[in-house]
């Protein structure tokens, strides 16, 4: 499990770590036991600190009220509860009281600074891609490593692997040469070219906005204009989702992996020369990693 694996990383940077469900403890120490889970496993069986965080799936509940049939419900069930699990009337009763799977970030004063949920419940965010969004750096794994005449760059994936509904980043750090700066957004409306992290689209792949850090504002002598910018190391964050339908899912079962390719486009200036624009090829292979249901059903 890749919390466990990324425990250490964690840790180092001051992070504590502790998993909340609505299992018993028996049903907890037993999981911890067969996955070597090392950081605490919290038990609320009777879902009420899930219920005062305000993340109790109450879809569930009206999945097995009187408006079951009623279309929305049906459709919310489908979204919100795995609908494997919610058809077998086996299980059904016992997925009552469970959360939305998310993340909740804490200070040390236990006030929530950062949150992660998906609304669809087969979408999951990587433990790495919360690392990175709250800026934890990562030690870079299948990292792609350039240099141009105007800058340096290392490109790499929050997870080397994958699977349907996985929801990661893709990073690149960038770092000016000295006295060099590329335009970060708002140099746009100047009649600058911004610096881009842009990835072609995928079948299987849907990308979200990339998010830019904070810039720096130059100011240019010659014109005499203030021009946002970024002048050090900086890193461009794309965030991506695997599909995570059963049709995705299916079609992602016949590949052993899934290659994606973009460009890191950008216009470096000094204080004399704004040099032609530049796009840098980038292509990410990862590996695809089956659901442990799917390689049960396998056996």
């Amino acid at each position: 499990m890749e919390l466990q694996d990324r425990l250490e990383a964690l840790e180092s940077s001051g992070i504590g770590i502790a998993a909340i469900s609505y299992d018993s403890q028996e049903v907890l120490a037993d999981f911890a036991d067969k996955r070597r889970i090392t950081f605490p496993l919290l038990s609320d069986s009777d879902s009420s600190v899930i219920t005062e965080f305000g993340i109790l799936n109450t879809v569930v509940a009206e999945g097995l009220g009187p408006n079951q049939d009623n279309p929305d419900v049906v459709a919310d069930i489908h979204k919100y509860v795995a609908a494997a699990v919610f058809d077998s009337p086996r299980l059904r009763q016992r997925i009552l009281g469970t959360p939305f799977p998310g993340t909740f970030v804490l200070d040390a004063n236990a006030r929530v600074t950062s949150r992660f949920f998906e609304e669809f419940y087969r979408e999951r965010n990587t433990t790495s891609n919360v690392m990175l969004k709250i800026g934890i750096g990562l030690s870079p794994i299948a990292a792609v490593e350039g240099t141009t005449a105007q800058l340096k760059f290392t490109a790499y994936p929050s997870n080397p692997t994958v699977t349907a509904g996985t929801r990661f980043s893709l990073a690149v750090d960038v770092e000016p040469n000295p006295d060099m700066h590329v335009y970060a957004p708002g140099a746009e409306t100047m009649g600058y070219r911004v610096v881009g992290f842009n990835m072609a689209p995928s079948k299987y792949v849907r990308f979200e906005p990339v998010e830019f850090p904070d810039s720096d504002i130059y100011h240019f002598e010659p014109l005499d204009e203030d021009v946002p910018v970024y002048q050090e190391a900086f890193t461009l964050l794309q965030e991506a989702v695997v599909g995570g339908s059963a049709e995705a899912e299916a079609a992602l079962a016949e590949l052993d992996a899934l290659t994606l390719s973009g460009s890191l486009d950008y216009q470096a200036c000094d204080d004399a020369i704004c040099y032609p624009p530049t796009s840098v090829p980038l292509s990410f292979t990862l590996d695809l990693e089956r659901l442990d249901y799917q390689r049960a059903n396998q056996r």
